[in-house]
């Protein structure tokens, strides 16, 4: 019902900023719930930003201050734009979809849709 594409990953220096992009498609994209996730190797998938479809947002401790989530409807796409990249912000990037049920929701389980994922890497 609704196909989600990540792009915008990459290789940068710690310090460095990038723009993540999350396309949609599929009917009534604005009021759904949109996401972010990360998962590094080894480790568990973990929430990094969410909006919902009010706009509201919510974040991760560890990326507050550095990370804005945004959306623009017109383009059924969710950005997140991540500023003074750090090592340990390393991973492959999801973004996710949900049918508007929630507020910016931080649970993984509670998307219905995911896209692909988008390599972010780090370097020291």
């Amino acid at each position: 019902q609704v196909q989600l594409v990540e792009s915008g990953g990459g290789l940068v220096q710690a310090g460095a900023s990038l723009r993540l992009s999350c396309a949609g498609s599929g009917r009534t994209f604005s009021n759904y719930g949109m996401g972010w996730f990360r998962q590094a190797p080894g480790k568990e998938r973990e929430f990094v930003a969410a909006i919902g479809w009010s706009g509201a947002t919510s974040y991760a401790d560890s990326v507050k201050g550095r990370f804005t989530v945004s959306r623009d409807n017109a383009k059924n796409t969710v950005y997140l734009q991540m500023n003074s990249l750090k090592p340990e912000d390393t991973a492959v990037y999801y973004c996710a979809a949900e049918s508007g049920r929630y507020t910016a929701a931080m649970t993984a389980s509670l998307y219905d849709y995911w896209g692909q994922g988008t390599q972010v890497t780090v370097s020291s």
